[in-house]
């Protein structure tokens, strides 16, 4: 079978540039990967393609969740799949590009079946940690499923949430309800790319100019109009990502404009460290350091060659 192309990297080191360029080169087409694109109306903060370049280059899986509605990995798991099909039925390649690494590990390796998710129970741990804080819900957690908060921040609210929610449901751990019989893995072979960087400070940088340039673009006004069309608050799921959850802060009076920046570079900052450290241990056929020469000739190599 023809093989499934990954080209994966953390937040803002140039992966959509660098799968356009080859799809100009090559019979590809591109299916994204993350979490924040599938919604409609975050365009901005989610560093989505403009209309121009998805006229240029179409990204599937861009646009396919309103705002207000969960996305999971078992869903991408299943839309992902389908377009693999569809892209191969017509004889292209499908190379796959994000760096929401959860979604690249469900396809490859496949997911524990979980139940689905209760508004109630979601909506009464939101309560309870507005009231004690996630920290609390995290100790909680720790006494239920501690090999699920050993692997959970304190601040992730939303893997918080998922893993007392899939107790409550089930009365069992999360982790163990992972570790049991998986949906199928990928029946396709896979070959992966990673994008790394050399230095961190060139990887700040650019996170620095994509979060202004996104600012002035037109963010604060994104964000508000979500808001106002949607009565948004920080329990929407697509305004969870970082940056949105940052201006919607922001909006909201909890802090002013420049600390919301600060903020905001500070937690892209971390989500890229955090991504870095999953990518060290993911299997690759080729990893590259986006900030050194002849990236892009060294990528087509390995994209032309990939069977």
């Amino acid at each position: 079978m023809t093989p499934v192309l990954f080209l994966m990297g953390p937040t803002a080191i140039g992966k959509t540039a660098l799968a356009v360029r080859l799809r100009e080169r090559l019979p590809l087409e591109l299916v994204s990967v993350d979490s924040s694109m599938v919604y409609r109306g975050l365009d901005i903060g989610s560093g989505k393609p403009g209309p121009e370049l998805l006229s240029r280059a179409p990204h599937w899986l861009v646009d396919i969740r309103d705002p207000d509605q969960p996305y999971s990995a078992a869903d991408f798991r299943r839309e992902a799949r389908g377009a693999i099909e569809a892209i191969q039925a017509t004889g292209r390649r499908p190379l796959l590009v994000g760096g929401t690494g959860l979604y690249f590990r469900a396809l490859r390796e496949g997911l524990a079946p979980l139940p689905a998710a209760d508004a109630q129970i979601r909506a009464r741990l939101e309560a309870e940690a507005a009231r004690t804080g996630w920290q609390a819900l995290h100790r909680r957690l720790g006494k239920l499923d501690p090999a699920a908060a050993a692997r959970i921040r304190p601040a992730d609210s939303q893997r918080i949430q998922r893993a007392l929610e899939v107790h409550e449901l089930t009365g069992e751990a999360l982790s163990t309800l992972q570790a049991r019989a998986c949906m199928p893995a990928c029946p396709y072979p896979i070959r992966t790319l990673i994008l790394e960087c050399g230095s961190r400070a060139w990887l700040h940088q650019r996170i620095e100019q994509r979060f202004h340039a996104m600012l002035a673009q037109g963010l604060v006004e994104e964000v508000g109009a979500l808001r106002d069309r949607h009565g948004a608050d920080s329990a929407l799921p697509a305004l969870r990502a970082v940056g949105y959850r940052q201006v919607l802060g922001y909006l909201n009076g909890q802090y002013g404009y420049q600390e919301m920046i600060a903020k905001t570079l500070a937690a892209t900052r971390q989500l890229a460290r955090r991504q870095l450290t999953w990518l060290r241990r993911e299997p690759a056929d080729l990893r590259l350091n986006a900030d050194s020469g002849a990236v892009f000739d060294q990528a087509l190599r390995w994209a032309t060659r990939a069977n």
